[in-house]
């Protein structure tokens, strides 16, 4: 009986440094440079002129240091696929100062109303290329949107 407590212990003994070793494995490849995901565009029609977008996407964060609480500080950008127009955004700061701690969460953020690029039509598509700027100066991959409908 003592051998199978032995064997049981020293098993899951095992298994518990094997579980904590994949963990913190991990942990240190997430990268202090932020990574995003496109989630959703909403809606996929829009009117032109009219209607706002909202885009949302993931985002992660190996050491905290995404969005800012200076009003002034633009860190978020989308740019039209029609014209090259960037938009610019400003992410809050999700993380206190020097906390060095992983961050992962949506964000959503709104397009103004899209007018057409080419005027002579009465529809025209557009996608996004958006990206994220830490308060360290690295910069995000960067992510396509799906497509957005824009009708007169």
């Amino acid at each position: 009986m003592k051998n199978i407590c032995f064997l049981l212990s020293a098993f899951l003994g095992f298994v518990f440094i094997s579980g904590c070793s994949d963990a913190s494995k991990k942990l240190d490849e997430i990268s202090a440079i932020p990574s995003i995901k496109f989630i959703s565009m909403n809606p996929t029609t829009a009117v032109k002129n009219t209607d706002k977008v909202v885009i949302t996407f993931e985002f992660t964060d190996g050491d905290g240091d995404l969005g800012d609480n200076t009003s002034d500080v633009k860190n978020l950008f989308c740019t039209d696929s029609r014209n090259g127009v960037t938009y610019e955004f400003r992410l809050p700061q999700y993380a206190p100062d020097n906390s060095k701690i992983i961050i992962h969460g949506q964000q959503a953020f709104d397009l103004p109303p899209q007018g057409f690029v080419d005027d002579a039509q009465t529809t025209e598509t557009a996608t996004y290329s958006i990206y994220v700027k830490d308060r360290a100066g690295n910069v995000s991959n960067t992510v396509q949107t799906s497509e957005l409908r824009i009708n007169q």
